[in-house]
């Protein structure tokens, strides 16, 4: 009996998921565990239960070990999920809305946009909507600068893609122009702020950030998860997306405001983190093949695994000191994603 295509992507893609959600599960108790001070994995498990209200496993041995679990790890391990999940889709979202492996948030102005948005009002000191402000500053910034890019790049009720990507480039360089400005016009204490967006790092997750940037990230993965079958259809080409019924400018258009929602939330309280939209959707098409809804689920898995693993190296790499996140994911993201360019292409000779 042959096996349809449909059944052969289950086959290939469940496995594959649980293993990510296996793997993401141990990495996420080894981080919260991980630290000055070290808590056991059956202790961060007891810990975890019993503040959910499960009276199961062990507590923390040291006086200190609950609080700061709670206090310290658990917000900080539960932002990296949701921040690396937030990039990974947006990535795989954006090479599948515009054909290309190489596009990624940064490529179209979503990263830059909401850094201008999110510095702006750090700069500024406003705080209209107290623990929202940031995120939806950032928000705000990463959408209108894609929008302009989108609407620049627009011509006779089409939008090409060498063209977006060519605008995007542009307006990035005036975005990175305006960040450079607020950095000379800032305060010291801002201007520390800013540094911080350009390095990127997980040190201000509170519980409040993750309430704040949550929202934002679970309506972006929403979005992702409703356009899935449509970006299927997109990969056979725009005429026959188009004869199967895709409204292919307003499927671009919502995966715009998808991905804006999911890098502003990302960017709101990490700053900008390299290489994660761009090398880990590649890598799960290598292994899972091109279907989005395998695909957009293990990259946010995935996504998360790395932003986890990347930030429990950048916490105790170094004894008494903490590297930039951001810097970490692009010193390794980039001779990684050089690795998968050469071994992709020689492999299949092109980008299949």
């Amino acid at each position: 009996m042959s096996v349809t295509p449909a059944v052969r992507r289950r086959v290939t893609g469940w496995p594959l998921l649980v293993g990510l959600a296996v793997a993401l599960v141990a990495m996420t108790v080894l981080a919260a565990g991980s630290g000055q001070l070290a808590v056991p994995p059956d202790e961060v498990l007891g810990s975890l239960l019993h503040g959910l209200g499960i009276d199961l496993g062990p507590m923390p041995s040291h006086p200190q070990g609950d609080n700061a679990l709670w206090a310290v790890r658990f917000p900080r391990v539960a932002l990296a999920v949701v921040v690396g999940a937030c990039l990974a889709v947006a990535g795989a979202m954006l090479q599948g809305v515009f054909g290309n492996p190489l596009a990624e948030p940064a490529v179209v102005g979503v990263s830059s946009g909401a850094a201008v948005g999110a510095c702006a009002v750090l700069v500024a000191g406003v705080s209209f909507l107290g623990n929202f402000t940031v995120a939806a500053a950032a928000f705000l910034g990463g959408l209108a600068t894609t929008l302009v890019v989108y609407l620049l790049a627009r011509s006779g009720g089409r939008t090409e893609v060498v063209t977006l990507v060519l605008t995007g480039i542009a307006v990035n360089a005036f975005a990175f122009g305006v960040i450079a400005f607020l950095t000379f016009a800032a305060d010291p204490q801002a201007r520390e702020q800013i540094v911080f967006w350009q390095l990127g790092s997980l040190n201000g997750a509170t519980g409040q950030a993750l309430a704040a940037v949550t929202p934002l990230a679970v309506t972006g993965l929403v979005i992702a998860a409703t356009v899935a079958r449509r970006l299927d259809l997109l990969a056979l080409g725009e005429g026959p997306a188009r004869h199967l019924g895709v409204d292919v400018e307003r499927l671009r258009l919502l995966v715009v405001v998808g991905v804006a929602l999911l890098v502003g939330s990302g960017v709101a309280f990490a700053g900008i983190v390299g290489f994660v939209g761009l090398v880990v959707p590649h890598l799960i098409r290598m292994i899972a093949g091109p279907a989005h809804g395998v695909l957009l689920a293990a990259s946010a898995l995935g996504g998360a695994l790395v932003l986890v693993s990347a930030d429990l190296l950048a916490r105790t790499a170094i004894e008494n000191a903490e590297l930039p996140l951001g810097m970490l994911t692009s010193l390794v993201g980039g001779p990684f994603f050089f690795w998968l360019l050469r071994r992709t292409r020689s492999r299949q000779g092109g980008w299949a």
